[in-house]
């Protein structure tokens, strides 16, 4: 009983590990972008917070520090609560 609760918890962590990976992975595409992106923002950090929620569902980032939101529409179109714009 013990032994086979072991190799279960076992596999769930190898499992969650590879999980972690994969949803990792987009962060090496968005984080050189949104640093280019974010470089020139007041609030740095929070630049980047937004940036890289809008990149990682959008999967691209406009280039510039501002403005040319043409090149990804999908992040230009995503809105906030307050239905303004959610992306820098």
């Amino acid at each position: 009983m013990k032994v086979s609760f072991a190799a279960m918890l076992l596999l769930c962590l190898l499992l969650s590990f590879s999980f972690f990976e994969l949803s990792s992975a987009g962060s090496g595409f968005c984080y050189p972008k949104c640093a280019k992106r974010c470089a020139k923002a007041g609030m740095k950090d929070r630049c980047m917070k937004f940036c890289g929620i809008c990149c990682s569902k959008c999967k691209c980032v406009p280039s510039g520090t501002y403005g040319h939101k043409h090149e990804c529409p999908c992040y230009r179109d995503l809105k906030n609560s307050k239905g303004k714009g959610k992306c820098p």
